[in-house]
């Protein structure tokens, strides 16, 4: 890491080598100015570093726009106000802030020469929460450069309207404007910015879907894992569909009877707008466009997309923590029996048979079990199974399921009816510290670090210690015992719910 120090007033630069004494406060120089952030035993971390200008005024939906260079040095030991979104979701936080394009660098403390890059996109449905939620300490003192960046989410991010510009993929351009941020940057602090490894889980792994579809993040990354995010389902919306989502908010917010429309959108506080949008709303950027030319199933089945080394997964048990969630919700209570067969027959209509046959009550500790197995492996497994299959057409791909079925729940919750095991988001905590989860066990913590490991040596060099997925003939079962290959496609019921027919 070259690090700059303040002699005198003078600024003098030191070799990348390891010092002997921690400095107190860092200061490092950026293509813009410098930054002074903090010194740890473990970690160096600069917060709050502005990557594009504040998209406010009337940059509110236009793309990121260059910021202005500072003298001096600017503060970089708290991280940047969160990107608007609205209240109603485990991972949000509520915020009608604009000036939100900032991004966290972390950093092993005595770093020597350029080291593996993780880029984290965060996730929460591209509505809700923020990079610096994800505490990489244990992440970068595991050997690598760690990036996280807030981005336009939801209305501010995805809104498609003519007037505005219509592109629908503010955040997915947020995102790429901090990745060149990065690619200029981040040697400074001892990152190698031609190996970049980009990661996301949920919303933050489908934007990496859409980073691999897109053409203009092509370069700006060597090598990509996705988590909990099936690109063979998901990624981006169509036009029509965004600009429903547009028209409604236009109408709600007063704005359509306007001359001018766009004026008047950026009149309207943002408070709103983020009710006019709502708050279950799950966004996407549009393809059909310069940005996204491609929706990231489409580029992945014709192998048109940036083709660079995947680690793709997912969890065992995606659906127990939807289901355990509306349990708990406010006014919720645990699924009854005679709840479950309506459940199916709704969401699968005329199939639903073959369904209640394939996945019955009896096979099950309750019918919230029951339904959220069949809805884990009709809507996460299989096309997670599919995606891995169309990336390793083109490009070198692994899989990995994370099995572990002790797993922190959520930190101040009241116990679920049934383990939660494996559920959506369960592997976050054993790579980030998240105070969103309990802390881990002694037990939980190794198996962290085995998964930090396994997520900096492929951020490294591409390896992850078993083979490449071909055919569907090897999925890595990640639990605290040995790491197998698992019978992924028999485990959930693959054949089955491809011989189905479509709704």
């Amino acid at each position: 890491m070259v690090t700059l120090g303040l002699v005198g007033g003078l600024v003098t630069a030191a070799p990348a080598v390891a010092a002997p004494v921690q400095e107190a406060a860092p200061v490092v120089r950026t293509a813009d100015g410098l930054v002074r952030g903090v010194a740890g035993a473990q970690v160096r971390s600069f917060q709050g570093i502005p990557y594009a200008a504040p998209p406010v005024g009337e940059r509110r939906w236009t793309s990121p726009a260059p910021i202005t260079p500072w003298s001096g040095v600017r503060d970089a030991t708290s991280p940047g106000g969160a990107c608007a979104q609205p209240v109603g979701y485990p991972i949000g936080v509520p915020s009608d802030n604009e000036d939100c394009l900032y991004l966290n660098v972390t950093a092993p403390a005595r770093a020597t020469g350029r080291l593996p890059v993780i880029v984290w996109i965060h996730g929460g449905s591209m509505m809700y929460g923020t990079g610096d939620m994800y505490g990489p300490r244990r992440l970068a003192a595991g050997g690598a450069v760690v990036v996280s960046m807030n981005y336009r989410l939801g209305v501010m991010g995805f809104l498609a309207n003519d007037a505005v510009g219509g592109g629908a993929s503010f955040g997915l351009e947020d995102q790429q404007a901090a990745l060149r941020w990065v690619r200029k940057n981040i040697a400074a602090f001892g990152g190698d910015p031609r190996n970049v490894t980009i990661a996301g889980q949920s919303g933050g792994g489908y934007a990496v879907c859409d980073h691999l579809a897109s053409p203009r993040s092509a370069g700006l990354f060597a090598r990509a894992i996705v988590q909990s995010a099936p690109c063979a389902t998901d990624g981006s919306r169509t036009m029509a569909e965004a600009k429903a989502d547009s028209d409604r908010v236009v109408k709600a917010v007063g704005c359509d009877g306007e001359g001018d429309v766009a004026a008047c959108l950026r009149r309207v506080p943002i408070a709103s707008l983020l009710k006019a949008y709502g708050p279950f709303n799950e966004p996407r950027p549009v393809s059909g466009t310069p940005v996204l030319p491609l929706s990231p199933a489409e580029a992945l089945r014709t192998g048109r997309f940036n083709r660079v080394p995947v680690l793709v997964g997912v969890d065992h048990d995606e659906e127990n923590g939807r289901v355990l969630g509306l349990e708990l919700a406010p006014g919720g209570a645990p699924m009854k029996d005679e709840e479950y067969e309506p459940a199916v027959r709704k969401q699968f209509g005329d199939r639903a048979d073959e369904v209640l046959r394939r996945y019955p009550l009896s096979r099950y500790d309750s019918a919230g079990q029951a339904l959220a197995a069949l809805r884990t492996d009709s809507a996460w497994s299989v096309p997670s199974f599919d995606t891995a299959g169309m990336l390793a057409r083109w490009t070198p791909t692994r899989m990995y399921e994370f099995a572990e079925r002790d797993t922190p729940w959520f930190a101040g919750y009241p116990a679920p009816s049934f383990p939660a095991r494996a559920q959506h988001m369960a592997e976050l905590p054993y790579i980030f510290d998240m105070k969103l989860f309990d802390a881990l066990t002694p037990a939980q913590a190794r198996l962290g670090d085995r998964l930090i490991g396994l997520w900096t040596g492929f951020a490294g060099d591409g390896r992850t210690g078993w083979p490449s997925f071909r055919d569907g003939r090897y999925v890595q079962s990640l639990t605290s015992g040995a790491w197998r290959r698992t019978a992924f496609a028999a485990d959930h019921d693959y054949r089955f719910w491809k011989s189905l027919p479509a709704a």
